[in-house]
């Protein structure tokens, strides 16, 4: 499978979880997927809270290639996957 398919598949999973990760480990995983899905953040900041919360997560990630965002977003979904799932 490539890392495409595995990533699809596993963020598609985490869509399906039955309970919400905690809201650092929401951010931690909302922040790789858009660095995995988009590359570096191509937006102004935003002034909402919790758009701004967001927005500095992914900020956080600037600079990690988007295949590198997608397998340590892999790494963190398995992790968290027997808690949440």
């Amino acid at each position: 499978m490539s890392l495409d398919e595995q990533f699809k598949k596993v963020a598609d999973s985490v869509r399906n979880w039955k309970t919400r990760p905690s809201d650092n480990e929401n951010l931690a995983l909302y922040s790789l997927y858009k660095q995995a899905t988009i590359g570096d953040v191509n937006i102004a900041e935003p002034s909402e809270m919790i758009a701004n919360a967001k927005y500095k997560a992914w900020v956080s990630r600037k600079g990690i290639s988007q295949d590198d965002a997608k397998k340590q977003y892999i790494e963190m979904a398995e992790k968290l996957q027997s808690k949440y799932a």
